[in-house]
């Protein structure tokens, strides 16, 4: 299931990107990043609501409200760089660097979550890496 989850969010991301660069010429970066914000913010909460998802905010632990909170200004961090580089660059061009994510991911995950760096990963960073080279 999490796969189809995936799946999703890359066709998502994907479609993003098009009306972002569609929808930003003439358009500060900023203020277009803050309207996008504020639709996710809205569509967020309202399935947070339908879903009933709102009994479990009391049982958030602090340090868990602490890494959301790092993770939400990451994102805005990122939404800021994406919605600027956009504006200037060509998606085609942008997209493959954004998605150089994957690979600083792998390495953070490795050196703060533990997980396993194998030589499968490894050769998947390198093989994204030179993808990204290649098609810049």
């Amino acid at each position: 299931m999490w796969f189809l989850f995936a799946i999703g969010s890359a066709v998502f991301a994907a479609l993003t990107s098009i009306l972002a660069k569609a929808g930003i010429s003439g358009v500060n970066s900023n203020l277009a990043t803050a309207i996008r914000t504020a639709v996710v913010l809205i569509m967020a909460w309202g399935i947070v609501f339908l879903t009933g998802g709102q009994n479990g905010i009391s049982g958030i632990s602090r340090k868990s409200w602490m890494f959301l909170i790092l993770s939400g200004l990451a994102t805005g961090a990122s939404w800021l760089c994406y919605y600027r580089a956009l504006q200037i660059g060509e998606v085609s061009k942008v997209v493959p660097v954004d998605k150089l994510s994957v690979v600083i991911t792998l390495v953070l995950a490795f050196v703060f979550l533990k997980e396993p760096f194998t030589a499968k990963r490894a050769i998947g960073a390198v093989l994204i890496t030179a993808g990204t080279l290649f098609m810049l």
